[in-house]
């Protein structure tokens, strides 16, 4: 449904290091989401400081270097590993003059890559008009630019920055689905507790190898590939047990 068949975007990785993490494993993560996502990126900038820019997360000084290899590499994307205020997105937009996402962003677009089912297709949908209804102010020319890219998958084309009206009928909308579908789901789940069959759920890491070892145990066909969040949708096979017993084995989403 959201399949991405544009010309690959180049992008640019952006993170504050504060001290109160890792930052460097932090944004060798964010690039391999960014691959993941289908982006080419093209470097990275990090700038050291006691805190965040409450208005632009970065100094003006080193946004502006940002601004400046921006033009000068024809970046389409800058991605930023922090989720960014409304205010700030709009302000970093203004100076860097291209498409700004962070984070959280870059993660929804991924989902809305890989969700399958329809029940995943809501789920990532519900998620993204949320997020993104505070931030209409800065997505507006984001959302232009990106052009359908990374960012604007799933509902970007129904011009969000603008229809703030639709945005909370349809997550109106999605919440009902959303609960008849938990309904549903809490009287599978009650049928298979009245028959008894222990249900075993395979959790951890994105790309740690869940899907890998339920097509192991019970040739599932799951898609299993090395990269974040290849899998969006929970599969449930039966296996039986060395012992002769049946248990229920669950692929989870990945942290």
């Amino acid at each position: 449904m959201y399949e991405n068949k544009e010309q690959q975007q180049t992008a640019l990785l952006a993170a504050v290091d504060t001290g109160e993490f890792d930052v460097q494993r932090s944004i060798d993560e964010l690039e391999e989401l960014a691959k993941s996502a289908g982006a080419q990126v093209m470097g990275r900038v990090i700038q050291k400081k006691e805190k965040p820019d409450p208005a632009t997360l970065m100094g003006a000084g080193r946004l502006q270097e940002v601004a400046d290899f921006v033009r000068a590499q024809n970046i389409d994307l800058v991605i930023f590993d922090h989720e960014l205020a409304p205010a700030q997105l709009k302000n970093i937009e203004k100076v860097v003059d291209t498409a700004i996402i962070d984070r959280t962003t870059l993660i929804l677009d991924i989902f809305a890559q890989r969700a399958k089912t329809s029940e995943g297709r809501l789920q990532v949908e519900l998620a993204q008009l949320k997020y993104r209804l505070p931030r209409l102010g800065g997505l507006g020319t984001s959302l232009s630019r990106l052009g359908g890219g990374i960012g604007t998958r799933g509902p970007g084309e129904k011009k969000l920055e603008t229809d703030r009206r639709y945005i909370k009928e349809r997550i109106a909308e999605l919440n009902k689905d959303a609960q008849e579908i938990r309904t549903h789901r809490e009287l599978l789940r009650a049928q298979r507790s009245k028959k008894g069959t222990p249900v075993i759920s395979l959790v951890g890491y994105t790309n740690a190898g869940k899907s890998t070892i339920l097509n192991r145990l019970s040739d599932a066909g799951v898609l299993a590939e090395d990269k974040l969040f290849a899998t969006l949708d929970t599969t449930t096979r039966k296996i039986e047990l060395p012992g002769g017993s049946e248990v229920f084995l669950t692929d989870t989403v990945g942290f």
